[in-house]
């Protein structure tokens, strides 16, 4: 495959077959008129074409806001590609492309894009992730089994020292994971130099006692220069994760923290919701992981089962196994998934079945921090419940002769089983 491919979900009321076509002009080299500039020669080269056009059904009402009218709206899936001589390997111009002013069209009463399949030539000219799974692992000193991470909480409110004092507790308890909230940045509450050199101290005292090197992923999302500012203090200070908020640095900034950063990025995808929520307009998951990879995300959230948002277990599903998954067959660029939200021991297991593997880091908030026998009880029952997946036991037996695991399944039970 040469081209670029996208492939998008849309209703219209001028007919499917007549929107694609739209599409296909308004993304390449067509507008409202034919121009004298567009020869034959040059539509040969630079234009979009259609790739298949599928009639799915109709409705006899917009989903969406539409200018124009029809008896019915026609559903259906198109595929449109591109040639890559049109914008390159710049992501932003891709994006511009795949997901630019299609979204406007009065000859769309819903458009949601779905599919992006990436050439070659692309995948070879993107950075793609650094570390990925595998340097994740071998950075945190975790060989096989979930990695286990929790978040700073409260969000924001704690002070530097503060801050430090808990991955101190964090760290004594055996987590191999702690990240900044996304809503922590470099407030004059807690400025960014002097929380990561606090923590940086707690992580180094607990390293040189126990061995191991608590990963802290803070969280350097600001301008593009003081991104790299930031980047220069965590690498001086021996930190080994930065974390990026990427729907406020846009693809752009993601790829400027890549081609700096000496670290795994940690990539948050809060604000996802506004591009993803509505069936009927936005980005599916599938295909957004794949840009931010190729920007050279190494860490991407997934949402998690059971979580506290409006996901369906489907949905996290199918973004987990994206992240994991390939780009093309050359290429892989794979990214660790990053499972968050509300979970507990009693999302582990399911959560190590769907994958059909354990790469993946693993945060809880209260699921750790409110477990009734600690923070250490609680990252305790993580493992615990892992261990009983992997030995094919189901969780409430195994917890029979855990106590860290009975107490967490005891607790949490609500939580899960709320919805």
């Amino acid at each position: 495959m040469t081209r670029l491919q996208a492939t998008y979900d849309i209703e219209s009321p001028v007919g499917i077959q007549r929107a694609a076509e739209v599409m296909a002009g308004e993304q390449s080299t067509g507008t409202f008129s034919r121009l004298a500039s567009e020869t034959d020669a040059l539509r040969d080269k630079s234009a979009a074409r259609i790739e298949a056009v599928t009639i799915t059904g109709s409705a006899d009402h917009p989903a969406l806001p539409c200018r124009l009218s029809g008896v019915t709206y026609e559903q259906g899936r198109v595929t449109i590609s591109w040639p890559m001589d049109n914008f390159g390997p710049s992501l932003t111009n891709i994006l511009a492309t795949i997901a630019g002013n299609l979204f406007e069209l009065a000859e769309l009463s819903a458009i949601r894009l779905v599919g992006l399949d990436v050439p070659e030539a692309l995948a070879q000219a993107c950075p793609g992730p650094q570390y990925g799974i595998s340097g994740t692992r071998a950075l945190m000193g975790v060989d096989s089994g979930p990695m286990i991470g929790t978040i700073v909480k409260p969000s924001v409110g704690l002070s530097a020292s503060q801050t430090a004092a808990l991955v101190s507790d964090l760290a004594a308890a055996g987590i191999d994971f702690v990240k900044d909230d996304e809503l922590q940045g470099n407030g004059p509450a807690c400025p960014f130099e002097d929380r990561t050199r606090q923590v940086m101290q707690a992580i180094d005292t607990a390293a040189q006692k126990d061995g191991r090197k608590v990963m802290y992923a803070f969280n350097i999302t600001d301008e593009i220069d003081a991104m790299r500012r930031n980047l220069d203090l965590l690498d001086s200070l021996g930190a080994t994760c930065a974390m990026v908020s990427l729907h406020s640095i846009g693809l752009a900034g993601l790829r400027a923290v890549r081609d700096h950063s000496p670290l795994p990025i940690h990539a948050h995808r809060n604000g996802w919701g506004l591009l993803s929520r509505s069936p009927h307009i936005g980005i599916a998951f599938p295909v957004m992981q794949k840009m931010w990879r190729l920007a050279g995300a190494d860490h991407l959230h997934v949402n998690g089962l059971a979580n506290k948002f409006t996901e369906t277990d489907a949905v996290v599903t199918e973004a987990a196994r994206a992240v994991q998954a390939p780009l093309n067959d050359t290429v892989p660029h794979r990214a660790l998934p990053v499972f968050s939200s509300g979970q507990t021991a009693w999302q582990v297991g399911p959560t190590m079945e769907l994958l059909g593997n354990d790469d993946f880091l693993f945060c809880a908030g209260g699921g750790i921090m409110s477990h009734p026998d600690g923070p250490a009880a609680g990252i305790t029952s993580l493992r615990q419940a892992a261990a009983a997946q992997k030995e094919g036991v189901r969780v409430e037996e195994y917890a029979k002769e855990h106590p860290e695991l009975a107490t967490a399944l005891v607790t949490f039970k609500s939580a899960v089983t709320r919805s």
